[in-house]
């Protein structure tokens, strides 16, 4: 067993159970979903994302474009979140939270997507 595979995973399912964690809740309410949960998530997946970095398989390149993706859409939220707490004249309504939840679970997907091709990939290695 390699350490460097092990960190890997664990980045990898983290990224996944944290953004998990923030999406679960009513999407609508803004106290249902912690900024600081946000924050995590956003700096776990980009932890991620420089993992998969110098994989040149096909395989590398879908695990590092779906985490770019989840990156995107993080980011996204988070400046949603920020536009909304301080420049839109109703704060973080329901409507803002809304969005920055979809975004979240779009970039869940991607998680998802991503953890699944690491699974397929490791069933697949041949020792």
């Amino acid at each position: 067993m390699s350490l460097e595979k092990v960190v890997f995973g664990f980045f990898i399912i983290l990224a996944l159970t944290l953004n998990f964690g923030f999406v679960l809740g009513q999407f609508y309410y803004p106290e249902h979903h912690n900024t600081y949960e946000l924050l995590a998530v956003i700096l776990v997946n980009l932890v991620a994302t420089v993992l998969k970095f110098g994989d040149r398989t096909q395989t590398g390149a879908l695990l590092l474009a779906s985490s770019l993706v989840a990156d995107l859409q993080l980011l996204t939220a988070a400046v949603v979140w920020g536009y909304a707490a301080q420049v839109h004249a109703q704060g973080v309504d329901m409507t803002m939270m809304a969005t920055i939840v979809s975004l979240a679970a779009g970039a869940l997907l991607a998680n998802v997507v991503s953890a699944v091709l690491v699974i397929i990939d490791t069933v697949n290695l041949r020792r």
